[in-house]
């Protein structure tokens, strides 16, 4: 990537729930390259995977996290009579990670987005606590209560933008890296509610995000057709494709 190396580079992530591991992946293959991010900016599961490496943490590091971090499990799911569930676990893994700050601490530049779901507003996120912010953005409406930042009730950012492309340029950004994990849908029965809330969710999202990521200089979007968004066991699978396609269009700009 000779022509970019004077460039500031945005890396933008989009949600996709468990998907959301094969940012990991697509960040190794980065490190491989030695290409240096200048701001990051994330959506849904892309703001927690985001936020640790805004706050300095590695793909080895961020991989043990998320072969540990079972924040989905709807195998054992039981709704409660208002059908909604908290995401506190996200919240309280950054805690773990990074300690409590705030988004403007971040070493690396970083930008959450969320949808305030009174309005429909896209709210992006640029210095408030890093672990609310995580949590409003992953927020998918109908699974999670929605949180509330500064008088607002936030939920997944992906209703506004879910490949958060603009957010990046308005960082700054000269070549803005798009990853999106939502390119191809797996077209499988739904076997519960969680599932059917899930995969109405993602057909909402498909289209508006196909405009998005053309905005995108280098768009990195494995095919995942052949995972879910829900199965944690997926993990490292999910990895080894996002560094595999990352690793592929790298090579192809070199």
């Amino acid at each position: 990537m000779e022509s970019g190396e004077n460039k500031k580079i945005g890396l933008a992530l989009g949600g996709g729930s468990v998907l959301g591991a094969a940012h990991v992946g697509v960040l190794k293959a980065l490190e491989e390259f030695d290409i240096k991010i200048s701001f990051v900016a994330g959506t849904s599961i892309g703001a927690f995977i985001g936020a640790l490496i805004a706050f300095g943490k590695d793909s080895e590091y961020i991989e043990e996290i998320v072969k540990n971090l079972n924040w989905l499990d709807i195998s054992s799911v039981s709704l409660s009579q208002y059908g909604l569930l908290s995401n506190k676990k996200l919240g309280n893994v950054i805690n773990e990670c990074i300690g409590k700050t705030d988004i403007i601490s971040a070493e690396i530049p970083l930008a959450i987005v969320a949808t305030d779901i009174s309005s429909g507003q896209k709210v992006v996120l640029k210095d408030e606590d890093v672990a609310s912010a995580v949590m409003a953005s992953t927020c998918i409406p109908g699974i999670f209560v929605p949180v509330e930042i500064n008088d607002k009730l936030l939920v997944d950012g992906g209703i506004v933008e879910n490949v958060p492309v603009s957010v990046i340029k308005d960082m700054g950004a000269d070549l803005i890296i798009g990853v999106d994990l939502k390119s191809k849908l797996r077209l499988n029965r739904p076997r519960n509610i969680i599932e059917v809330l899930l995969r109405s969710f993602d057909f909402t999202l498909q289209a508006a995000t196909r405009l998005q990521v053309e905005k995108a200089d280098i768009l990195i979007a494995p095919d995942l057709s052949n995972f879910n968004t829900f199965n944690v066991k997926q993990v490292p699978d999910l990895i080894e494709k996002g560094y595999d396609e990352a690793i592929k269009i790298l090579k192809e700009l070199r």
